[in-house]
């Protein structure tokens, strides 16, 4: 009895899991949609395969960085043949990404618009190249005009060479909240209270915002001149 019932609340969460996933926006390559046996659906990332005994079980990353387990048992057909077919890649971006000097300040302190509330959030892949540091605010006019746009080239565009952080101007984090769901924002932002501290740490001479700061992982300033889209996307590829 104990045991049917641990696995039917295992799967009911997992199933919670992927029906959540659904809701995220971002758009990676990665991601491939998954279908239980029972037809639901989910864009997942399958990051590893491993074995319960003679179960196969797979290792899935959801769009907002959390990971499921799913037995190859609660698959479609398709996707238990996709589960035994899968062998980890052995390109450049699964190397492990080198130390950076932003990484004892984001430990631990950024969040991420997660089901409508901005929820602690951890780099599951550190970029392997560049942060780019978006200088921003909610009540900032140019600002409003210009996300949409970062939104959409953050989408289309994000890899494992780089990873953008907000970095809020607003005071109040319902602020930060406020224009994070209205923009559905898919990227981490450093805790408003942490904003300061990074400011004197790493002082990127933002005069006025949007402003998008593109540095290497040795805090060097590779642009600031980030806003312009189609040379970022040169950048970052």
């Amino acid at each position: 009895m104990t045991d049917n019932y641990t696995n039917t609340f295992t799967m009911k969460w997992i199933i919670g899991c992927m029906i959540f996933s659904l809701t995220a926006s971002s758009l990676f390559a990665e991601f491939a949609k998954w279908t239980s046996k029972d037809g639901r659906a989910a864009d997942l990332e399958l990051i590893e395969v491993k074995a319960e005994g003679e179960e196969k079980v797979g290792i899935f990353k959801t769009r907002s960085g959390r990971t499921v387990e799913i037995k190859k048992a609660d698959l479609n057909e398709e996707g238990a043949s996709s589960l035994d077919d899968w062998a980890p890649a052995t390109t450049e971006s699964t190397s492990t990404a080198m130390p950076s000097v932003f990484d004892d300040v984001l430990e631990d302190n950024l969040v991420i618009l997660e089901s409508r509330k901005l929820k602690k959030h951890a780099l599951t892949t550190k970029p392997s190249k560049y942060y780019v540091f978006y200088y921003t605010a909610s009540w900032c006019g140019p600002c409003q005009a210009f996300t949409p746009s970062l939104v959409s080239f953050y989408k289309k565009n994000k890899n494992d060479s780089f990873e953008l952080i907000l970095i809020s101007s607003d005071d109040e984090e319902e602020d930060m909240l406020e224009y994070a769901k209205d923009k559905r924002m898919p990227w981490p932002q450093l805790e408003l209270a942490k904003v300061e501290e990074f400011e004197k740490e790493f002082q990127h001479g933002v005069e006025g915002i949007p402003c998008v700061v593109v540095c290497d992982l040795e805090g060097k300033i590779v642009s600031r001149d980030g806003r312009d889209l189609d040379t970022l996307k040169e950048l970052i590829k």
